[in-house]
């Protein structure tokens, strides 16, 4: 920084001029056109663009830094910035500086363009700071004039005060967290990609736990706020899309993060009370001691299965260094050319960033997007704004190399995460420092290790990171041995989700056996048999070839049409969100998609979708699912979920307020744009559409009524749709029951939707964690309220189903089926269950629990009633 004193030009004070853009061109174009109207007496610099020729656009706060220092002055120094990033790089840029010269450097909210112009031709004039900084806020004034609008018209409004810094009005929502686990890692990079979409400043602190605001774009700062399930979140947003970006956290907040919060079923036999960890055998599976080896060893169950194979000692390849004696610690060393060692390390992001983005697109082919999005949270912690702030920070104060800054600032998120009372935030340590040795490799040039095994092999190791594991090929690596983890770490739920039988938390003396001794092993009870004797080898293989058995007849039943045993048939459907959700259905054995919520499809953006926008998906869903039903939900929104720039805001009582069908029939081009797009995409294919929310006769018919001018308008443009389409309703608060054989005679289907019905029936709000367990659709209350439905549809002979999330409570199957529906829809993994478990059922079996099961005074009574009555089936 050169010396802080004013610049003169001919004995007249100048303030400077700083341009920050994401394109060079643009901000070098501004300069030029600025330049032209003073003569080169204003000192403007730019500070635009970033040295990276493949992706040039972006901003960098050090170039900000360096702008500045070549236009100091003690006057003044206005900084004007286009968009997005560009305001953060110059915060940023203002910290480098000393803080009595940070007083004199003034961030403006102007427009860039005319902005730039306005405040060079005021400096020029020997205008003061202040004068410059509202000539250069008012410079829409002129155009404004000039186009005829008056100040109403105003975008920017101009107060008599000079703007300086203004980051727009600062607003606030309060949430109550109530998925499962709250914020982990999955949720917590999808509120940070959410927040990180909005120019506003958006911070978060959890209330129950008494924290500050954090940054809500810092992947870590997030995670580490220790968010669970029933905490009280704040949210604040500062700027001009706070209320968006607001609306849009609620939403993923109120809908669970798209998550199920019904617990998984894990087969995991907790371990005894004081395990011996080199204990004796179960009971039923004897074995000779070894004098040489342990018997067997006790571990931690994290993935169900047996698996008998060699082991397979796997030994990652460490990082090498040249540059230090050790060879194992990153060197420390000084650099002389800052920029080109920051540059460096960003090189090595971008590497790394590739690298997890491929992991992340194979790992949701192999195993699912819900599992592999715990890659979206690294690729979120490369770019977590904090972690690369310090680092930039260290490399231009410390002259410090790359790699012991990087290094430096993973340990430090790592004790952060190490110091915090949550066992399951602690574990997160395996994802930061999964992260940070893929950077370091990257910087050292060392290899990625491949786990390649000569034939089929239990792989024994100390750890493995969720990159690892998500590389593992199941067809050879048949179970995996480590003695660090544990059951929830992002290892176990990989492993889970591959299929491949884990034990983690085993003891350092397994690390001893040599390549190929014999293993067995038992995920579901965390044992370990070294070289087992063959009563040992003959039981564990019954044990797995008849889970062997029973996965491939699940599989089988789930490819087949729900059927009982007596030949009744009842149709499963999946409800899904999109188009990675279809396919997977389809691999789960759906015979259809009974609710497609199309809400997916306007979230997460600024503007409606258009309808080719729309056009495009609803067809490939509905190619994926090769003619099978596909039923599509108008636009239902309001209640849990808010989207501002359609302008369903925040209201008192939302579940009660203006949504579904309600906010279409008042917004009816948002609804024909959808119902074009949907018969668009029913020529050819069987697409049925359904509309939420109806509680009126009224309403039904007023859908219907656009629904045919609808149609009309393409009959006379020549756009062939399906003439024939089914028209139907949701089905989900009580006036709805109590009018149905008035509303079916105006459809052609009822879907009972019970995640709502439950809630208004209850008179409970299912995201109130203190109220949410009253709206439990197994009470006789609601169920009562779907027997009449049934009962009024069948009447007026259309059919019925339901696609609440109730269906994929396994205890729920013979209730349903004995209610008499003609269809379910669940989500995609639910579905072998409960094929399976109608399976084993006959109708009159059903019928007679559900007789029973209506009589109850309580969901609780009714799941004892279904539990005993199973068990003599």
């Amino acid at each position: 920084m050169k010396e802080s004193n004013p610049q003169l030009i001919n004995g007249v004070p100048v303030i400077g001029i700083v341009i920050v853009s994401h394109s060079r061109r643009l901000a070098e174009g501004v300069r030029e056109l600025a330049l032209q109207m003073v003569k080169d007496h204003v000192p403007i610099a730019v500070a635009a663009g970033i040295d990276d020729p493949a992706n040039p656009l972006g901003t960098d706060a050090m170039q900000v830094y360096e702008a500045i220092a070549s236009v100091y002055s003690d006057d003044g120094v206005l900084v004007l910035m286009d968009l997005g990033s560009a305001l953060m790089s110059a915060e940023m840029a203002l910290e480098f500086l000393p803080s009595e010269q940070q007083q004199h450097i003034h961030l403006c909210a102007a427009p860039l363009v005319e902005g730039a112009i306005a405040a060079v031709v005021a400096a020029a004039s020997s205008s003061d700071i202040q004068q410059v900084i509202t000539e250069a806020q008012g410079a829409l004034v002129a155009k404004a004039t000039q186009l005829g609008l008056d100040e109403s018209h105003l975008s920017l409004v101009i107060s008599e005060e000079p703007m300086i810094n203004d980051k727009g009005q600062t607003s606030q929502i309060s949430l109550t967290v109530s998925n499962r686990f709250g914020l982990h890692a999955r949720p917590a990079a999808q509120f940070v990609s959410c927040a990180a979409r909005f120019q506003s400043q958006i911070q978060v602190r959890n209330i129950t736990k008494g924290s500050e605001f954090v940054r809500a774009d810092s992947i870590n700062q997030v995670a580490m706020l220790g968010v669970r399930q029933g905490d009280e979140i704040v949210i604040s947003a500062t700027g001009s899309d706070a209320e968006e970006a607001l609306a849009a956290l609620q939403t993923l907040i109120t809908t669970n993060f798209g998550e199920d919060n019904t617990p998984p079923h894990l087969p995991i036999t907790p371990l005894p009370p004081n395990p011996t960890r080199w204990g004796p055998l179960a009971p039923h599976l004897p074995i000779a001691p070894s004098p040489h080896l342990p018997t067997s060893l006790q571990g931690i169950p994290a993935s169900p299965g047996v698996a008998i194979a060699p082991c397979f000692r796997y030994r990652k390849t460490p990082i090498t260094w040249e540059q230090t004696t050790s060879r194992e610690q990153p060197p420390h060393y000084h650099v002389e050319d800052i920029r080109e060692e920051w540059q460096r390390l960003q090189t090595a992001l971008h590497t790394a960033q590739q690298e997890i983005q491929t992991l992340l697109s194979h790992s949701s082919i192999q195993i699912g997007d819900t599992e592999a999005a715990i890659f979206d949270a690294h690729l979120l912690f490369l770019a977590d704004p904090t972690l690369l702030e310090a680092a930039q920070q260290r490399i231009f104060t410390q002259h410090l190399n790359a790699e012991a800054v990087w290094q430096g600032v993973i340990n430090e998120v790592a004790s952060n995460y190490r110091r915090l009372d949550d066992p399951y935030l602690q574990e997160r340590i395996a994802d930061v420092v999964d992260v940070g040795q893929r950077v370091l490799r990257v910087l050292s040039g060392t290899p990625m290790t491949i786990v390649d095994v000569p034939q089929p092999a239990i792989l024994v190791a100390a750890d493995l990171t969720p990159s690892d594991t998500a590389s593992l090929d199941p067809t050879r690596i048949l179970g995996i041995c480590i003695t660090a983890g544990s059951a929830t770490s992002h290892t176990a739920i990989l492993a889970r989700s591959l299929g491949i039988p884990a034990i983690v938390g085993l003891p350092p003396e397994i690390l001893q056996l040599a390549d190929g001794t014999q293993l067995a092993i038992d995920g579901e009870t965390g044992r370990v048999w070294v070289e087992p004797e063959p009563e040992t080898l003959v039981a564990l293989r019954t044990q797995r070839d008849a889970q062997q058995v029973n996965r491939q007849q699940t599989r089988t039943i789930a490819h087949q049409p729900g059927m009982t045993r007596d030949r009744h048939q009842i149709n499963v459907f999946a409800n899904v969100s999109g188009i990675n959700d279809t396919q997977q259905a389809v691999n789960f054995g759906a015979e259809g998609v009974g609710l497609l919520r199309t809400e997916f499809l306007y979230l997460n953006r600024t503007t409606a979708p258009t309808e080719e926008q729309q056009l495009e998906v609803y067809q490939a869903i509905a190619q994926i699912l090769d003619h099978r039903p596909l039923i599509i939900r108008t636009l239902d929104v309001g209640g849990d979920k808010s989207i501002a720039y359609l302008g369903v805001g925040l209201e008192s009582n939302p579940f009660l307020g203006w949504r579904g069908i309600r906010f279409c029939l008042d917004r009816p081009h948002v609804l024909k744009t959808q119902l074009r797009a949907i018969l668009r995409a029913s020529f050819r294919h069987q697409i049925k559409i359904m509309f939420p929310m109806i509680t009126t006769v009224a309403e039904i018919q007023a859908a219907k009524a656009i629904l045919a001018e609808v149609q009309g308008e393409l009959r006379q443009a020549g756009v062939p749709f399906d003439e024939a389409m089914q028209i139907g309703i949701m089905v989900e608060v009580p006036s709805a029951v109590t009018i149905a054989d008035q509303l079916a005679r105006e459809v052609d289907f009822f879907s009972i939707g019970t995640n709502d019905l439950s809630q208004y029936v209850m008179a409970a709000d299912r995201t109130n964690p203190k109220v949410a367990k009253l709206a439990d659709a197994l009470h006789p209350a609601v169920l009562r309220m779907i027997h009449q439905t049934v009962e009024a549809g069948h009447a007026a002979g259309i059919w019925v189903g339901l696609c609440g999330e109730i269906a994929a409570d396994p205890l729920a199957a013979p209730i349903l089926l004995g209610l008499g529906l003609d269809e379910v829809s669940l989500s995609p993994p639910a579905i072998p269950a409960f094929k399976g478990a109608i399976a084993q059922l006959t109708m009159p079996q059903a019928q007679a629990i559900v007789t029973t099961a209506l009589q109850q005074d309580s969901a609780a009574k009714v799941r004892e009633i279904v539990n005993d009555d199973l068990h003599l089936i």
